[in-house]
């Protein structure tokens, strides 16, 4: 018996479930905006990219996410003028609630109407992740080097030095002596300098398991707070839904602590905030540093500040060694953080502008086999400052 032929309403139906199927599989952010600006519909990448839900999104006007003047708004005029596809890109978007993306947009009219237009984003931050975790990588590698290099042929003659200085600080007078404590105070100052950048030659695999990442970043913040913290406010906004992550906790810690400090002395006075924030990514892969399988990396933590923003001269080269933003800056801090993303298979980014500052990291989760069965107590998943 041959089924029953569908009805035009029920093949709409099922040809709109299809699309909106087909348009949610999609990585790059997809929303149709109506003749007044506002959003009627959304893909998921496109929640993820403008950080609210569908519910939210709908009806809402652009302008709630896109400051005026945005060149987003030129091509949507265009499009509707024109009534053909706008395509360009090296498209800087800044938005009050998402930050500045430097973005390809493409602008469409849909077709039998003069009313809608669909706009699809395509992320160039995806490309360049890897384009700048390659540059990373190629940095932390010539320090591994010259780590091990220093370690060998500076901080043994070091110790000669120091040594020799100290037999003859025994039978110096006041004003010799100073010059011998001098000599010392020097050599241990290298020293400290060469075991920090010693740490980059240690090329160990890592000692992975499950990690909490909403504990990390409570004990990243308590240890901030009762150290150069203690005039920020921070703001936690935790998905108290998302499972455990794939790393090292005290290198995380070390890690997100790094950032953290950074952000807080940016901020240097009272009144400035840090927000520690996690959600879920989806579409971003890499292959794992030293291996041959490509992992996931749907974990997003991001660590945004208040502060004046990073100078746009040192952008390409944040994270090298010896690039630093602070008088008297070592420039490691970062370059470490990034080697220590980097082992973990993850993916470091930032944006900087006035008054906005966040560090992306994207990290793998434990794979099923090795996630706990008790599932993921986390600490301050909701909304919280202090």
């Amino acid at each position: 018996m041959k089924p029953e032929p569908l009805t035009k309403s029920q093949r709409i139906s099922a040809l709109k479930h299809e699309t909106s199927s087909i348009l949610n599989s999609l990585t790059d952010p997809v929303f149709v905006i109506d003749l007044k600006n506002q959003i009627s519909f959304v893909n998921l990448a496109a929640e993820q990219f403008l950080q609210s839900s569908q519910s939210v999104l709908l009806g809402s006007n652009l302008n709630v996410y896109f400051l005026d003047g945005s060149p987003l708004y030129q091509l949507l005029e265009q499009t509707r003028k024109e009534q053909s596809s706008v395509a360009e890109y090296g498209v800087r978007l800044d938005s009050p609630r998402i930050g500045s993306h430097l973005v390809g947009v493409i602008t469409s009219p849909v077709l039998d109407s003069d009313e809608y237009c669909v706009v699809t984003i395509q992320q160039q931050s995806i490309a360049r992740k890897i384009d700048h975790q390659l540059i990373h990588r190629n940095a932390t590698r010539s320090m591994t080097a010259m780590g091990a290099m220093l370690a060998h042929e500076v901080k043994n003659p070091l110790s000669g030095i120091r040594g020799a200085a100290q037999l003859l600080e025994l039978n110096a007078d006041d004003n010799d002596r100073q010059l011998t404590r001098l000599i010392c105070d020097e050599a241990d100052r290298i020293v400290k300098l060469v075991d920090r950048i010693e740490m980059f030659s240690d090329t160990r695999p890592l000692e992975r398991t499950a990690v909490n990442i909403h504990e990390v970043l409570s004990h990243v913040r308590l240890l901030s707070k009762s150290a150069f913290g203690k005039n920020v406010t921070f703001i936690n906004r935790y998905d108290p839904s998302l499972p455990e992550v794939y790393g090292n906790r005290d290198l995380l810690i070390q890690a997100f602590l790094n950032l953290v400090k950074n952000a807080a002395e940016a901020i240097g006075k009272q009144g400035g905030e840090i927000i520690l924030k996690t959600s879920y990514q989806q579409g971003v892969r890499m292959r794992l540093f030293g291996g041959k399988d490509r992992m996931d990396l749907p974990m997003l933590v991001t660590i945004e500040d208040n502060g004046p923003g990073i100078p746009e001269d040192l952008h390409e080269h944040l994270f090298d060694p010896f690039v630093s933003t602070k008088a008297g800056g070592k420039g490691l801090g970062l370059a470490l953080v990034s080697k220590v993303i980097e082992e973990h298979g993850g993916v470091i980014e930032f944006n900087s502008q006035k008054r906005l500052t966040r560090f992306s990291v994207s990290l793998p989760l434990v794979p099923k086999g090795l996630r706990s069965d008790t599932g993921v107590a986390t600490n301050n998943n909701g909304l919280e400052s202090s």
